[in-house]
Parts: structure tokens; C-alpha cells; sequence
């Protein structure tokens, strides 16, 4: 590897100076890119233990050495420290973000500090510019985007804009930054700390060139990939019904979490199967810039108005975690108004995952008599659209006390009303998978608490024995392998594409040679130095929880067995920790 291989292009933009200089930061080797890049900017810039909101932490967005260059490298990277959890977090994203970076001419952008008032960051390959929009504050995330657009022209196939929305300006610590409208760096509230930053969008301009790689191998290898992605038909199902193909068998095999995980399954599941959706509300497919796959699957949503008469046709982005939050978890069997309740928490720019779940926990506590309409200012009931829409807009908009502790997490406010027993919290707020004591587990001590750190949802519908060493082996090995893929950065629905030695030889004909013969050893310390970001930041994975609502469930393998679930809880705690620990210098003292 030349020395220029292993030095990242970096930019760093202080909102409080409204300056950014580029820096080139050496690391490729321990780092890679993506989230092992994140992790390196953090413990450069980032201060562990300040509050999330505090100005001086950074806000990254990190790409990958193969971004650009081959099919589905298409994810960024944010890597910021979480108001959810108080602890370094990661989120990914896809759009048009990662190709506009790489074309920008940079490996990450850092922004620190906070605006005066709040702004739009205009980034591109020749160009920095800090734009006063005040006058978009309380904007919600597609009157922002279309008013961007205007603003920031040009570059438009290249062209990614980050926004929030009010749920971001007021701090919800489930806010997201919504992605070129149907992707979003989701979960525990990035679009919070964009929004404490006096932030309201950067724009991203991919005006540069990207020269193509002179190693002739590369026309092969690009050929190679494409051709499995799209022809092998091992991607078929992401493009056809999508991840909401998901629904029928999780349903039928008593792992689809319904009424605030009070069963997990339901006879109307056939209702918002993706069959259904594809039937009745599938407009077109999307893709990411730089994917030939197009997942993203864009439903319609007719929206009334009765002083008019007249109506308007929302495009909503629908997949199957979007789908489970605004469906089976509330209630709601109707696809149209799954996708208008999705749609209502897109505008406000949360994480419908969290803020479906959140208010899943609401409803419940309201039908056991621990709040009232009078916090919730309406009449709140599993299976009621048009009571939930509008308590997502009053979530967004922080109407009360009430919205405003619900707004930083489902805990948060059962610590105050009660109902911690049935708060569907494993790290934050669960995703649409109840498969068993291995994914509870799992979910609750990962990294993200997210539902792709680990096979583990796969893992669950596969065995059947007890065996809480061999379950912590596969959970630990499986991450790894995932770390590899998120620090290049690849989207995960690739996996089974970019094994290791595939990825050695794409990293050989881009020049990176010396960091494919060391791939290994540079994705094994990458996931550590996560780990250890994270518990320097006040993780503690063996003081986790997981609410009893999770041992009340019975699935396809029967009741969950709540001892053997701690067990694993505790077993993959401890193996955190080891991951976590400083690995000992040659000589040292074991």
C-alpha cells in the first residue's frame, strides 16, 4: 500500500467558526473505512464523557474504500454519541449520501460546534458554505427537502441532502436524519444531535471526478459482482416483495410481535403481508445510487381534504421494520393506513421504529389505567389510524410533558407513569422480530441494539437446543463478519456477495494491497475499538435488562424460557467485555 492508501481525506466543519478544513487522517489499516473510520474520527474528536448534546461532539459520516467503485457499496456510516443511551452509537444510511461523498472528494465529514442560527451545510468537491434557513424551522422534512432543492442546485444525480425535522430541532432522542426521502440514519437519535448543532440539512454535492481503477482485473471483478447480484437471483426477494416478504412466515411461525408483543401472531397478518402491499399500494421499486437491486419499495398514500374536497398522493417508502411499527405492533391491519402513519412520522423526522413501539407501550399503559387522555390528548387504542397519526405528529412536535418524556424513549416515561414490565425496550426500542431467547439477547447488548448486528433472528427459527457457549460463539463470530461489511461500507443485504476473499481481491485492484493481505486483523481491531468507544462512553453490557413482557412470549419453540434467555443475556455481556478489553503488547504480562 503507497502512503497515500492509508491516509483518509477528511472534512472537518466547525459550525460555531463556519470554517472547514481537510484533514488527512493515517489509519486505514486498523480502521478501513465506514464504521471502523467513525470510530477513529470519535476517539479523535469525540468527548466520551460530555453530554450527547454538548457542541463540541462530533456528528460523522463516514464511506468506505470500495464506495463507488462496485455495486451496493452504497451505505454511510453516522457515528456520533447517542441522547438515547448517552453512549457512541452508529446508524447507516444509503441514498444518494455515500456516492456524493466519495465524489466530493472525502472519506468523512465531521461537523462540530453549533450554528448561530439555524443553517444548511453546503459541501461539494470546490465549494463549502454555511446558508442561514431559519425561516425553515419547524419544517418538516419534505417541505425542507423540496425547498433545498431550490436552494442547492445543481450536482442532482449526485446530489444527497440530510435533513430533520421537528422532531430533531426539539430533541427527541429518537429523531432521525431522513436520507433523499425514503432512506434515513434511523435509530438512536443522530437527527437529535444534527438538531442540537442548530443544523437543520447538509447537502451533499458529488461534483468531482472519480477516475476508474488502471488494475485491468477491475472490469472482471465489477462484471463478477453485478452479475450475482442481479442474475443469480440470490437478491430476487429484496426486489420482488422486498423485506416485507417477511410478515407471513414470521406470523406463521409465532414471531411477529402484534399489540405490543401481547402475541406473535394474528389470522390478519394476510392483510399487511407484502403480498399485500405489492397488490394494493406498490408504485415503483427505488435504489440506492450505485445498487442495481432497487429495494426500496414505494407505496401510495391519498390524503383528503375535506374543506376542499380535493386530495394529494404521498409517495411513502415502505419496508418490513417501517411496516411492523406502524402495523402489527399498534394494531393496524390496514396497509394504507400503516403507510399514512409512517408517512406522518417520516414528516416529523423520527424513527418510526421507536416512535411506533413508544407508542405501542402507550397504549397499553392507557388501557391499564396508568395514563390518560388527558396526557395523551386523544383517545389512544390499539387498531385506531387516525388517534395514532395524530399522537405521532404531538410526539414530533414535544406537545407536552407527556410527549415530551415518551420522545426520549418508552422507558423513560413508564420511569415516570409506570409499566417498565411491558415496555418493549432491548437497548432501545425492539424491531419487528420475536424469535426467541437468542434474538431478545442479542438485541439487547449489541452494539446498535439493532436487529442486523447479528444473525440472530436466523439463528432462533434454526435451533432449537439450549446451548448457551455455542450461541455467544455464533453471535460473536457473526459480528465480526458484519463489522468487515459495515466498515467498507456495503449494504448488509450483500452478505452472502461480499465474502472475505472476495473482498481481498476488490481491495487489491483499487491499490489497497497491503490492507487486503491484513483484512482480518483490520476488521478485528476496527470491532474493538467500537467496543471500547462505547463502554468509555458508559456502556455497561452487564448491567442490560431485558422488561418481562419479553419472557412472557411464546413462539414456535414455546414459551420463552426466561433463565436460559439471562443466561445468554450475561454470556454475551461477558463476551462483550472481553472484545472490549487491551489486547496485551508482545512481551507483556498476561
Amino acid at each position: 500500500m503507497s502512503p497515500n492508501n492509508d491516509v483518509f481525506r477528511v472534512l472537518v466543519y466547525d459550525l460555531t467558526r463556519e470554517r472547514g478544513d481537510l484533514v488527512l487522517v493515517p489509519g486505514r489499516l486498523d480502521a478501513i473505512g465506514g464504521s471502523g473510520l467513525a470510530a477513529l474520527l470519535y476517539e479523535k474528536y469525540g468527548l466520551p464523557t460530555a453530554p450527547a448534546f454538548d457542541p463540541g461532539q462530533p456528528l460523522i459520516f463516514a464511506i468506505g474504500p470500495l464506495t463507488g467503485y462496485f455495486p451496493l457499496m452504497s451505505k454511510t456510516v453516522c457515528g456520533f454519541k447517542s441522547p438515547y443511551n448517552q453512549n457512541f452509537a452508529e446508524s447507516h444510511a444509503g441514498g444518494r449520501s455515500a456516492l456524493a461523498l466519495r465524489f466530493a472528494g472525502y472519506d468523512a465529514l465531521v461537523l462540530t460546534g453549533k450554528a448561530k442560527r439555524l443553517s444548511t451545510l453546503v459541501v461539494a468537491s470546490r465549494r463549502i458554505e454555511l446558508i442561514d434557513v431559519h425561516y425553515l424551522s419547524g419544517a418538516d422534512v419534505f417541505t425542507t427537502g423540496k425547498l433545498l432543492r431550490k436552494i442547492a442546485e445543481g450536482a442532482s444525480g449526485h446530489r444527497s441532502i440530510m435533513r430533520i425535522g421537528p422532531a430533531g430541532e426539539n430533541g427527541s432522542a429518537y429523531a432521525c436524519i431522513n436520507v433523499d426521502t425514503y432512506r434515513h440514519f434511523g435509530r438512536l437519535g443522530a437527527g437529535a444531535v444534527m438538531g442540537a448543532k442548530n443544523c437543520k440539512a447538509v447537502v451533499i454535492m458529488g461534483d468531482g471526478d472519480l477516475p476508474l481503477p488502471e488494475d485491468k482485473s477491475y472490469p472482471k471483478l465489477f462484471k463478477d459482482i453485478h452479475d450475482k447480484v442481479t442474475a443469480s437471483g440470490m437478491m430476487e426477494k429484496y426486489h420482488n416483495l422486498g423485506t416485507p416478504a417477511n410478515v407471513l412466515p414470521l406470523n406463521e411461525l409465532k414471531s411477529l410481535p402484534w399489540r405490543n408483543l401481547a402475541a406473535t401472531t394474528d389470522p390478519e397478518a394476510d392483510k399487511i403481508s407484502g403480498e399485500a402491499f405489492a397488490e394494493k399500494l406498490l408504485m415503483h421499486n427505488a435504489a440506492c445510487a450505485g445498487c442495481p437491486v432497487g429495494c426500496i419499495h414505494v407505496g401510495m398514500v391519498r390524503e383528503m381534504f375535506s374543506t376542499s374536497h380535493r386530495f394529494a398522493i404521498h409517495q411513502v417508502a415502505y419496508d418490513h421494520e417501517p411496516n411492523f411499527a406502524a402495523g402489527p405492533m399498534l394494531g393496524v391491519t390496514d396497509p394504507t393506513e400503516v403507510l399514512a402513519i409512517n408517512d406522518m412520522a417520516d414528516r416529523q423526522g423520527l424513527d418510526i421504529i421507536s416512535a411506533g413501539v413508544a407508542l405501542a407501550w402507550a397504549v397499553e399503559a392507557t388501557q391499564k389505567g396508568l395514563i390518560s387522555e388527558r396526557e395523551t390528548e386523544v383517545k389512544l387504542a390499539f387498531g385506531e389510524p387516525g388517534a395514532l397519526k395524530r399522537a405521532i405528529w404531538l410526539l414530533g412536535h414535544k406537545a407536552n410533558e407527556f410527549y415530551a418524556l415518551l420522545g426520549q424513549g418508552a422507558l423513560v416515561a413508564a420511569a415516570r407513569y409506570g409499566g417498565e414490565d411491558f415496555a418493549c425496550v432491548i437497548g432501545q426500542e425492539m424491531a419487528g422480530y420475536a424469535t426467541g431467547e437468542t434474538y431478545f439477547a442479542s438485541q439487547t447488548v449489541s452494539f446498535r441494539h439493532s436487529h442486523l448486528d447479528t444473525g440472530a433472528y436466523s439463528y432462533d427459527q434454526k435451533h432449537k437446543e439450549q446451548d448457551v457457549d455455542a450461541v455467544v460463539k455464533f453471535l460473536v463470530t457473526d459480528e465480526r463478519e458484519r463489522v468487515l461489511l459495515t466498515c467498507l461500507v456495503s449494504c448488509l443485504f450483500a452478505r452472502e456477495v461480499y465474502k472475505p476473499e472476495i473482498v481481498a481481491d476488490l481491495l487489491t485492484c483499487l491499490g489497497y494491497g497491503e490492507l487486503a493481505a491484513g483484512l482480518d486483523a483490520a476488521s478485528e481491531k476496527a470491532r474493538r475499538a467500537r467496543w471500547r468507544l462505547k463502554i468509555a462512553t458508559g456502556y455497561d453490557p452487564m448491567g442490560t435488562k431485558i422488561p418481562k413482557r419479553f419472557s412472557e412470549v411464546t413462539t414456535w419453540k414455546g414459551p420463552i424460557d426466561a433463565a436460559y434467555m439471562e443466561a445468554l443475556r450475561q454470556g454475551y455481556a461477558r463476551a462483550v467485555l472481553e472484545l472490549a478489553a487491551p489486547v496485551a503488547a508482545p512481551g507483556d504480562p498476561a
